[in-house]
């Protein structure tokens, strides 16, 4: 129902400072380091290649209970999906949606005896690839519902009442949504405006605008992140709750629309005095935050799975296209300006599988903590799949950037290459964009330093503290530093196990030679920029890439000697793994001679002067086609003037 429209509201959104953000932001991180982690010692300069080699495996019950689903996954995906039609209509179809809750993909990681498959997180990864081959929309479906949907937070936070009410729900019949950005809130929560008010019957109502609800418009149940002002009896914060979508005074005013996922059912959601009982409320009030970014963690890895699936789909169309087509004589892929695309994105298909599934088995064992991991398989498999899809627009030039449906109505192979450039482009935003990852990867890689040097590079601190924190960092830095000298990697003969016709081995000494002198790279860099360090973007995010780079090539090796003990396609997993270490060494040098060679400096002026006006003169010559409006809709709380877009399946 509409609302009489009102004058236009103003907007209270809570005033922060640089400061204090980061203080919030800092506050939800998980402090602690209870298990080890591959990835942050090699930040630190660090090789534990015993962390990772021999490559964990899932138990044999977790994947044949696995193999089985996906075989019944993949009829469905056959039979059932019409992904051309999804993109086509921008909408999956009910019957659809109500014939995976009937298979169970809706509750693929909810255990058993909340009447999900308990899967674990290697085979839920592997589903994801499959059916978000036949659909990219109906995989951020799933994803979104299950990866930080109601499920994964109840899961690790929810108390016993909430599991038993809520999981059965998710595992069959409803669908889950996580509501966190606003109009005017991205990676910045501090300034989350959406407020949720304790009365005196116990209850909270809430009061807000959710901008970007995937799953939103569909969605029965909502994780709704809003801030609860402190008061007697109330610590305040941040905090979640479920709420049910049909709740009076909540209204979905949008349905948005995309350059990609044309299917996704993606809205802006508002609430106007919600009434959510405290049972529903997730931990502590205070604890949101933190629950939203602990949640996250593991939930990343649903992105990296996705964008495995297009590299293969990328694999075979570049495969199939480049022998069929000729041109001077011969098919295009024996010129060798295509024929390195397909080897990159064969090696990069390899090595992103590998990284997947690595972090994904820690994961399911537990005994390593994969924050780091699974971060930089969001970051790399984003960036490297959409790589790999603009190299397959490039090899089949025109009919690439062509429509499927316009090859099929000429009497071509339907192929949607442009297709799935436009699906995986929003994947280096979702979930923390880019430029997001990089900066929390790099608060991560840098948290030792931090612990025992933080107080002494900040200016706000007291000289006593600096005192002390002086003393500390000499103690750690005479321990640390001489072991960043020589390592391993220097011996001709380490690694030697990983020599089998192909030789591995000189790929992980480079790793290790590498990651000391990554941490010296960081270290150095500490030392000149002190309390500026984290005002260096462009350093930090070099260091996070390579850091990336060479887990990647660390997961691609040991992916590698797996499958040779397994006698599954050893002898051409070490040559695409080969193939992989020497394109990634590449790139490495480069981004270690672009730590400081490089225009940082000069971009920032260029920038200031951009802001300032100075080019303005640079914009003729052209016409604007954008429309009228603000930049930022209005998101001031109040009853909705907009029809109910909320459409749940039933």
């Amino acid at each position: 129902m509409s609302a009489t429209p009102e004058t236009p509201r103003s907007p209270s959104r809570p005033t922060v400072t640089e400061r204090e953000a980061r203080q919030v932001a800092e506050a939800a991180r998980e402090q602690d380091w209870r298990k080890p982690s591959f990835a942050k010692e090699l930040f630190l300069g660090r090789f534990r290649l015993d962390l990772v080699h021999p490559h964990p495996l899932p138990a044999r019950e977790d994947a044949e209970r696995g193999e089985e689903f996906l075989a019944k996954l993949r009829d469905f995906c056959e039979t059932r999906i019409d992904g051309a039609l999804i993109d086509r209509e921008a909408r999956i179809p009910d019957e659809v949606v109500t014939g995976l809750k009937e298979l169970g993909a809706f509750g693929m990681k909810i255990d058993t005896k909340y009447g999900g498959l308990g899967l674990t997180q290697v085979y839920y990864n592997k589903a994801l690839a499959l059916v978000g081959s036949a659909s990219p929309a109906i995989g951020a479906l799933l994803s979104a519902h299950q990866s930080i949907g109601v499920p994964q937070p109840l899961k690790m936070f929810g108390s016993q009442e909430q599991k038993d009410t809520f999981l059965p729900r998710c595992a069959r019949t409803d669908i889950s949504a996580f509501l966190l950005t606003e109009p005017d809130v991205g990676s910045d929560p501090a300034r989350l405006a959406t407020t949720a008010v304790p009365d005196h019957e116990g209850s909270y109502v809430l009061d807000g605008v959710k901008l970007w609800t995937t799953n939103g418009v569909v969605a029965d149940l909502l994780v709704v992140m809003a801030r609860v002002p402190k008061s007697e009896g109330h610590r305040g914060g941040i905090t979640a709750f479920v709420v049910e979508a049909d709740s009076e005074g909540v209204t979905v005013e949008n349905r948005n629309a995309f350059m990609g996922l044309r299917g996704l059912e993606n809205g802006v959601t508002r609430f106007h005095r919600v009434r959510v009982p405290a049972a529903h409320r997730i931990g502590e009030e205070g604890q949101g935050l933190k629950i939203a970014l602990t949640t996250l963690n593991t939930g990343r890895l649903s992105l990296p799975a996705m964008c495995v699936g297009a590299g293969k789909w990328c694999l075979k169309i570049a495969r199939e296209w480049s022998a069929a087509r000729e041109q001077w004589g011969k098919p295009v892929a024996l010129h060798e300006a295509v024929g390195s695309k397909i080897a990159f994105i064969a090696a990069t298909t390899f090595a992103l599988e590998a990284v997947l599934d690595l972090s994904s088995q820690m994961a399911d064992e537990n005994r390593n903590d994969i924050r780091i991991e699974a971060a930089l398989a969001k970051l790399y498999g984003s960036e490297m799949a959409w790589l790999m899809a603009d190299e397959l627009v490039q090899i089949r030039g025109g009919r690439g950037f062509e429509t499927a449906d316009s090859l099929r109505e000429r009497g071509e192979r339907a192929v949607p290459a442009e297709q799935i450039l436009r699906d995986l482009r929003i994947n280096r935003i979702f979930e923390g964009s880019t430029e997001i990852m990089h900066l929390l990867i790099a608060r991560e890689a840098v948290d030792a330093h931090l612990s025992v040097a933080g107080d002494l590079i900040d200016p706000g601190k007291p000289l006593g503290d600096k005192a002390r924190a002086g003393a500390n960092a000499g103690v750690f830095y005479a321990k640390w530093l001489p072991r960043l000298v020589a390592g391993p990697g220097q011996l001709p003969g380490t690694y030697g196990e990983f020599k089998h016709g192909t030789d591995l081995s000189p790929h992980l000494r480079y790793v290790e030679r590498a990651s000391r002198r990554l941490a010296r790279s960081t270290f150095y860099a500490m030392s000149r920029w002190q309390g500026r360090m984290e005002t260096k973007q462009g350093f930090l995010g070099r260091i996070v890439d390579i850091g990336a780079e060479l887990f990647a090539m660390s997961a691609a090796c040991v992916r590698a000697e797996l499958l040779r003990t397994r006698g599954e396609n050893g002898r051409e997993a070490y040559q695409l793994a080969d193939a992989f270490c020497r394109q990634s060494r590449v790139r490495v040098e480069e981004l270690f001679d672009r730590l400081w060679t490089n225009t940082d400096d000069i971009d920032r002026k260029v920038v200031k002067g951009v802001l300032s006006g100075t080019y303005t003169w640079l914009e003729q010559g052209v016409v604007d086609p954008s429309g009228d409006g603000p930049w930022i809709a209005d998101a001031a709380p109040g009853p909705s003037t907009h029809e109910n877009r909320h459409r749940p399946i039933r």
